[in-house]
């Protein structure tokens, strides 16, 4: 594989990661920046809690097909599933950095979901179990989020999946669960906010 098709695969999958769909969202109902509401995250969590259940849905939805796109076209262009790997790990990385929005993004799971709905259907489906399960014992969104993207990355590699998939979903999970940073301080402190409370910090 060449550099060339790699480096046209990464930033392509950063520019679709960095569009700012949850922040777009909000603002068409009237939030003039969700960063500036609720947890600050630019995220379809935060668009729910702050604007209602219907923009949230239509935000997640947006973010994960953005993650789906990057697989898709950056597997076309970069030439294959290294193309493909590298697509979702730097879509995920443009939704936590985007450069339209100062680099301050969400924390990227909805994207890397969609990602891995492409590249690895079955360790998607872990992912999301994981992330049921967890919310369910727990009723914690970032909780069970940090549990997904692990869920998702450990089943990658009990699956056998291509060394260029396994690489990109441990990278997924170690960024997503670097986002979390201070969600896990909280959660260790019992001051997170569960589903179903009145504020939010996703």
């Amino acid at each position: 594989m060449t550099v060339a098709p790699m480096a046209a695969a990464g930033a392509l999958g950063y520019l679709i990661g960095s569009v700012p769909f949850s922040f777009l969202v909000a603002r068409c109902t009237g939030i003039a920046d969700v960063r500036a509401v609720g947890s600050g995250n630019v995220g379809a969590t935060n668009v729910m809690r702050s604007a209602g259940k219907v923009p949230g849905i239509i935000a997640l939805l947006l973010d994960v097909g953005k993650g789906v796109a990057a697989a898709l076209l950056c597997g076309t262009v970069g030439g294959g599933k290294s193309g493909a790997a590298l697509g979702a790990v730097v879509a995920v990385a443009g939704h936590i950095f985007p450069v339209w929005l100062g680099f301050r993004g969400g924390k990227g799971v909805a994207t890397g979901a969609g990602a891995f709905l492409v590249l690895a259907p079955g360790a998607a489906l872990a992912g999301l179990i994981g992330f049921l399960l967890a919310l369910e014992a727990f009723r914690i969104v970032s909780l069970a989020s940090i549990a997904a993207s692990a869920s998702m990355a450990a089943c990658a590699v009990a699956l056998g999946y291509p060394r260029a998939i396994v690489w990109s979903s441990a990278a997924v999970a170690l960024l997503v669960i670097a986002m979390h940073g201070g969600n896990l301080v909280r959660i260790l402190r019992g001051t997170e906010s569960r589903v179903g409370s009145r504020q939010g910090r996703g």
